[in-house]
This record gives structure tokens, sequence and C-alpha cells, in this order.
């Protein structure tokens, strides 16, 4: 027997990644997942407006990183609606359009209403509670900046998020929530489309989160989806009165 080994046969040696490797890595994730915030945080204020090409070249100018995680962003945006793919003409913004506002209030709608069944059944006394706090630090915010009233404030915008979500949180589908809070941002697009140029004084925003409140820690539960429900429709119809004017 040939005592010398078959080449054919020997183990290929596993090459393990390096502290480097693995460190350059991360960085990449870091840096891709920074762009995709900045970026979408452009969008859904509409600094980047509708239709807007959105070239690799001139991002990575502007954010002051590599084309690899300016790709990895825009594509992270395209299944979340907000960037679209064209064939052979790269990533543009999405479009805003009357049809899918209305589409988006209606879905929703019935997002709603299995959202906040689901979460009176389920949520308990920490529940009530964090929905009470996030009332509470939601009216003490304004909702424009003082120094620019056509302008949101982001601190307002955040907590009015934390105040949604403290509502529907006690659901025990993590899925419906991912698609919950997507859903809430997309709309948050066509809020700030608005703002500065809706109808002042024509409703109590504060007086309508007070009422949806009240019916949930009530355990009122249609009640609860009607408020809920017709606080987003009278929201969707200030903002098409705003698209058909532009």
């Amino acid at each position: 027997m040939d005592p010398r080994p078959n080449p054919a046969v020997m183990p290929v040696p596993t090459v393990l990644p390096t502290a480097d490797d693995a460190a350059a890595a991360g960085a990449s994730g870091t840096r891709a997942s920074a762009v995709y915030s900045r970026l979408r945080r452009d969008i859904v204020t509409n600094k980047l407006r509708a239709g807007e090409k959105l070239r690799v070249e001139s991002i990575t100018t502007r954010y002051g990183v590599g084309p690899t995680p300016v790709r990895e962003a825009l594509n992270r945006l395209s299944t979340e609606g907000l960037v679209q793919l064209q064939d052979q003409r790269g990533f543009r913004v999405a479009p805003i359009s009357r049809d899918d506002l209305l589409e988006l209030t209606r879905t929703r709608g019935w997002l709603n209403e299995i959202l906040l069944r689901e979460s009176i059944r389920h949520g308990d006394e920490t529940w009530e509670e964090g929905i009470v706090l996030a009332f509470h630090r939601l009216s003490r915010t304004p909702n424009r900046l003082p120094d620019d009233p056509g302008a949101m404030e982001p601190a307002w915008e955040q907590r009015h998020q934390a105040f949604h979500h403290a509502l529907v949180c006690a659901c025990p589908s993590h899925l419906l929530l991912a698609f919950h809070a997507r859903l809430f941002e997309s709309a948050d697009r066509y809020r700030h489309l608005a703002a500065g140029r809706s109808p002042a004084g024509h409703r109590d925003v504060p007086d309508e989160h007070r009422a949806i409140m009240e019916a949930v820690l009530g355990r009122r539960t249609d009640e609860a989806i009607r408020l809920l429900n017709a606080h987003t429709e009278l929201t969707t119809r200030t903002l098409l009165e705003v698209i058909d004017a532009a």
C-alpha cells in the first residue's frame, strides 16, 4: 500500500474568520443601518421628494459612506415600500397618491381591530400603566417646532408613535405588531407632507387620544376600535385635502 496521502481524500482545512474579518463585517452592517436610518428619515420627512431618483453616487457623497451600505439600505427600504427599484433605471422614492393613502388607511383600520381586540383581551396592569405613561408624555409635548410651525417636532413624533404602540402592544403576535409599526411609519410620510398646511383648530387631537385611551382602559373594545379608526380617518380626510390642493 502506498503510504503517501491521497490528495483527493485529504480534508480541506477550514478557514476561520479572523477578528479583523468580524470587525469589518460588523462595521459594514453598522454603516448600512446608519445609512438606512438617515435615508428613511429623509424620505418620511419629505426631504427626499416622492418620485425623486436615488443615485447611489449622490447618496455616498451626501452621507459620506461607500456604495455597498447605500445599496443595502436602498434594498431594505424597497422591501418596506418607501423606495421603488425600477428595472434598468435604478431606485426612486416611492410616489405619494390618494389611492395609496386610502389603501393605507383601510389596511390600518382592519389591523387596528385585530390588534386592539387582542391587546384588550391579553393586557394586564403593566400594559395599562404603559398606556397612561405614553399618553402623559405625548400630551406634554408640542407637535410643532417653536421656530418653524410648518415642521413637526421629532420628540412629538416619537411619543405619538409610542402612544399608539402602547395601545396595541399586549397583542401576542409580533408579526402583526411589526406590520402595525411599518404602516404607522408609512402614514408619517403623509403627515409630514401636510405639516403646516392643515387647517388649524378644526380638531382636538389630544382629546381624541384621551378618548381612545379611556375606552381601551375601560375595556370597551368596540368603542375603542371605533374611536381609533375615526381618529385615523379624520387625519386621512385632512391629508386628502392637502394632496388635492397640491
